[in-house]
């Protein structure tokens, strides 16, 4: 049995408020050292078989459709 993590993200274009509020949080709290936060999603994809190229590539097409929103979000693929 494989894994994929799928790790969607706001694209850098987007308005991240809960990313700010958190880098925010993170300055209040003495973690004067982080510039910024973007919040994103994390899902872990379990396969009946291995994780080869035609896996990642349906994987790749269940985040375009259904993880992720193209219009709004990048999402990015790996194996655990």
């Amino acid at each position: 049995m494989a894994r994929v993590v799928v790790d969607v993200v706001l694209k850098p274009e987007i308005h991240d408020p809960q990313g700010e509020a958190i880098a925010g949080a993170c300055r209040r709290l003495g973690f004067g050292q982080v510039a910024g936060i973007r919040q994103g999603k994390r899902f872990e994809v379990e396969l009946s078989g291995p994780a080869d190229d035609a896996a990642l590539a349906r994987i790749a097409e269940l985040a375009a459709e259904l993880l992720a929103n193209p219009v709004l979000e990048d999402f990015s693929l790996r194996t655990v």
